[in-house]
């Protein structure tokens, strides 16, 4: 799930101190370097659901012809990742993964890891946990909305409520390694202290636009 990287439309909570162009380069870096990502998995087909609804042009160009491309549908986040949901396992796939476009460097080993869980089991969730208490992954095989009806977003206890879900209805869930995104002044102190030589192959523009912005990474001294 993505967005167009459109000052005033991504990365608010950073602004100020960055300025709204320079949070939607921030995204647009973050976004191209985990596209190019997914753009080398091979287990699985990737689509990029894109809003608002009228950019999928711009995503087009960012995201090139290994993507299918959705726009997202739904008044809230659980009615977007929903009808994703519906959809997709609608088109024929029986496992279904529905993730974030701002995850910088999140090893693909963990997508993969997402799917082997959901083909071992007749029915089964995973959800891939955030340092914000939400989740930045979930994946399922088969289509319950139940799991998204009648719950709040952004907040520290979305995971906890899913979870809390799941278990009302009876559906097996697995949890998978967590990881973050780049919401908060204090996320990129975090991602510097996260930072290996793997994690920089995996994050060129992202690493190239924050020293641009005049922030600190790999070392940890001072944000932006």
């Amino acid at each position: 799930m993505a967005k167009a990287p459109i000052p005033g439309g991504v990365k608010t909570r950073l602004v100020p101190p960055l300025t709204c162009e320079q949070a939607a380069e921030l995204y647009r870096a973050v976004l191209e370097d985990q596209l190019e990502q997914l753009a080398g998995v091979e287990f699985a087909e990737r689509y990029l659901a894109y809003a608002p609804a009228d950019c999928e042009a711009a995503l087009r160009a960012l995201g090139g012809a290994v993507f299918g491309y959705l726009p997202q549908r739904g008044a809230d986040l659980g009615k977007r990742m929903e009808s994703l949901c519906v959809d997709l396992l609608g088109f024929g796939h029986r496992n279904v993964i529905i993730m974030g476009s701002d995850l910088p460097g999140l090893p693909m080993e963990v997508v993969g890891e997402a799917f082997t869980k959901l083909s071992s089991a007749a029915e089964h969730v995973v959800l891939g946990p955030s340092r914000d208490g939400g989740y930045y992954l979930i994946g399922m095989n088969h289509p319950r909305r139940e799991v998204f009806a009648d719950m709040t977003w952004s907040h520290d206890r979305v995971l906890a409520q899913t979870i809390a879900r799941l278990e009302q209805l009876d559906i097996p869930y697995s949890l998978l390694p967590a990881w973050f995104d780049l919401d908060r002044l204090e996320d990129l102190d975090h991602l510097a202290k996260k930072i290996t030589p793997a994690l920089r192959s995996r994050l060129r523009r992202t690493l190239v636009c924050l020293e641009n912005l005049g922030c600190q990474v790999p070392s940890a001294g001072r944000s932006c």
